[in-house]
């Protein structure tokens, strides 16, 4: 934080932006993190976790609606899902608009980003974690995904990004992956949040794609513009059998139709798009020889 009207964040080590602080709502030292959920001039309520801007209530609706429909649009009927991390109950908002969704599972380290959210983030979960259908743990997404033998059709990694001091860094290996694939039903899906894609930063993204190509049969990349994070952002898409580029149009738009709710950012037309990636990172993944392991686990910063 920068005097008492601007907040500082720095994006990398070269880079930052500068906000107008217009309220400070709520701040505390969990166990594992510094959280704030401040009001910023052009985001409104916005939840910062270590100094880095997570979520704005201007422009979530963007990343989430991205993170979450291509993968479960393109299963077309999931019933169980499974979530790890999501804290703020966006994601978990954005499943329950399936109606065939009997049960979510939702693991997230720190209670205390979670309770702080249901109380001032409303905006986001918009009462999703008091629907029966949905159960709440407070573990390392890990450790629950190694111990459990339930199955699910889609599995959505809703992560921090990995740093070396960080408890997400161990939720990006070649091994953890095969846990997930252990955990999906054989016409399951998954999808993980990849950082960005920036032209300058391009090595989370495509060590995290190559890395899950040693799991899956069908690793898919895509993308999209988030306005606060201001970079574009990947996701990665993986699934044993399922194309979301085998979905035709008309199939998107009468999937579409079923939902609970009106999206304001995906689309049939915004689907095929995010998976047209540019020249240039589509050379990156096809250079990219790394693979990212429990035994030298790599942290994208």
């Amino acid at each position: 934080m920068l005097g008492s009207r601007w907040f500082l964040e720095f994006t990398t080590e070269s880079e930052a932006s500068l906000h107008q602080l217009e309220e400070v709502i709520y701040t505390c030292q969990t166990r594992y993190q510094s959280l704030e959920i401040l009001r910023l001039g052009s985001y409104g309520k916005t939840l910062v976790l270590d100094g880095k801007m997570q979520s704005c209530e201007a422009d979530e609706f963007i990343y989430h609606e991205a993170l979450v429909h291509p993968a479960l649009i393109t299963h077309g009927a999931p019933r169980k899902i499974l979530i790890a991390g999501g804290g703020e109950g966006a994601t978990v908002r954005e499943v329950l608009r399936y109606p065939t969704v009997e049960s979510v599972c939702m693991v997230d380290l720190d209670e205390e980003v979670v309770n702080a959210s249901r109380r001032y983030l409303k905006e986001w979960h918009q009462g999703c974690f008091d629907d029966q259908r949905v159960r709440v743990y407070h573990e390392d997404a890990r450790r629950f995904i190694a111990e459990r033998e339930e199955v699910f059709d889609a599995v959505i990694l809703d992560l921090p990004e990995p740093a070396e001091e960080g408890p997400a860094i161990m939720l990006y290996t070649v091994e953890f992956y095969r846990m997930v694939s252990e955990r999906l039903a054989p016409e399951g899906v998954m999808v993980t949040q990849a950082t960005t894609v920036s032209v300058n930063n391009l090595g989370a993204f495509t060590m995290i794609h190559n890395t899950l190509g040693r799991v899956f049969p069908k690793v898919i990349g895509y993308w999209t513009s988030v306005p606060s994070f201001y970079v574009p952002w990947g996701f990665i898409y993986a699934s044993r059998t399922r194309d979301p580029l085998s979905v035709d149009a008309d199939e998107l738009e009468r999937r579409l139709g079923g939902l609970k709710g009106r999206l304001r950012f995906y689309s049939p037309e915004v689907h095929r798009g995010m998976f047209a990636l540019p020249r240039y990172l589509r050379e990156a993944i096809g250079r990219e020889k790394r693979v990212n392991s429990d035994s030298n686990p790599l942290s994208f910063y």
